[in-house]
């Protein structure tokens, strides 16, 4: 899956002959999963219709700055279109269009969105070779990349003018594979593979009956989710749970009891570099399970407990490289129980919440938590939505890691 898959891009088409590549260009983007929006120089609608990539985009295509429709006349905000995208892309970019990114003249709302946008911009220069040679363009070029600006270099080949050389723009194809791997390098956990367990587990009492807890797994698919936003390569064993992914780049697993969660954990857990345990699994399974449905009567039932494999202290027995988290919530001497817990399994830190906080613990949106390191510092936060708990976590396990 890509690394745009869930991204917001919007792309900049200027005037010209390289925009019959945005058709193209647009098809990959909507297949890689992104959501785009394109927006035109009015000079580019020559080179193609606005109808073209609004069919391939899905989405409405941005040319002026007002709607003309004397009926439904209204205002296309460039704040709006910039402040919407997670990337941006210029392409082609022409050599007038360059010179007035870098100069700020606004006078189209291509350029107005891209002065107001505050996400990486990749340019994909195209244009006739005397031109991209000139002295007027090389500036241009260096001071977009002063600015912070990507640039996707022009290819050699064969040019509108008949000419050889440099200034055809990349094909679609390339750009996709430039801007993927450019924001993979950028994230913070590129080339890290992350094992995250979430959800409850459930241990069958007969065919139709078990013992389970009110996990929803919510933390634990946030967690899976910043993850994945950050680069990595995520790995989500998940007990039962109705959340999903969010079309992330994540590889889920989905089990139901501990036995089956242990042996999905150790096939993959020797290669990871970061593990978070966060699914709430059973402590107890039934030493024996009723091949038929236990029919009720009046008498008490007595069901027979046998401990289930401890999945944490395992991995921290097994503990080599990797970064092991694990979680504790409690009901009462919250600090003592997370550290002995720290030390008994071997973690890195620990994660603390309490049900005696309101607004944390199963099936909520929100999380207030405590990380409490194997030396006993303790780092609180507020409360928190799931997601912005995810991140805290993230923002302080990824400095450990080229600690």
């Amino acid at each position: 899956m890509s690394i745009l898959s869930g991204k917001n891009i919007l792309l900049g088409v200027t005037a010209g002959i390289a925009a019959y590549k945005t058709a193209q260009l647009t098809r990959l983007f909507v297949k890689a999963g992104a959501d785009v929006k394109v927006v035109m120089t009015p000079n580019a609608t020559d080179f193609i219709t606005p109808l073209t990539l609004s069919v391939l985009s899905k989405n409405p295509v941005f040319t002026e700055f007002i709607n003309e429709d004397k009926e439904k006349e209204s205002w296309n905000s460039h704040v709006d279109l910039g402040l919407w995208a997670d990337y941006m892309l210029i392409a082609p970019a022409t050599a007038n269009t360059m010179s007035k990114m870098h100069q700020g003249t606004a006078d189209n709302l291509l350029i107005a969105s891209y002065i107001s946008a505050k996400c990486p911009v990749f340019i994909a220069p195209a244009m006739d070779l005397d031109m991209y040679k000139h002295p007027s363009t090389k500036e241009s070029l260096r001071i977009l990349a002063s600015f912070g600006n990507i640039i996707i270099p022009a290819e050699t080949g064969e040019l509108a003018s008949g000419l050889e050389g440099k200034g055809r723009m990349s094909e679609p194809e390339t750009i996709l594979a430039f801007m993927e791997n450019h924001i993979k390098a950028s994230l913070a956990l590129y080339g890290k593979k992350v094992l995250i367990t979430a959800g409850p587990t459930y241990e069958a009492i007969d065919p139709v009956r078990y013992i389970g807890n009110h996990s929803s797994g919510k933390m634990g698919f946030e967690l899976a989710k910043q993850a994945a936003r950050l680069g990595a390569e995520v790995i989500l064993v998940s007990g039962p749970s109705s959340q999903n992914c969010d079309n992330l780049p994540i590889e889920r697993i989905d089990v139901v009891s501990a036995e089956q969660m242990y042996k999905a954990v150790f096939k993959y857990y020797n290669k990871v570099t970061v593990a978070i345990a966060a699914a709430a699994v059973a402590d107890f399974k039934p030493a024996e399970v009723a091949l038929q449905k236990i029919k009720k009567s009046e008498d008490s039932l007595t069901i027979k407990l046998t401990p289930t494999q401890d999945i944490l202290l395992e991995m921290g027995k097994r503990k080599k490289q990797q970064f092991l988290v694990g979680f504790a919530l409690e009901t009462e001497n919250e600090v003592q129980n997370a550290i002995k817990k720290i030390k008994k399994k071997n973690l890195d830190a620990i994660v603390l919440n309490s049900l005696q906080d309101e607004g944390a613990g199963f099936k909520k949106d929100t999380n207030k938590i405590s990380i409490i390191d194997k030396s006993e510092n303790s780092f609180e936060f507020n409360l928190k939505s799931k997601t912005e708990v995810a991140e805290d976590i993230f923002n302080y396990i990824i400095p450990k890691l080229d600690a």
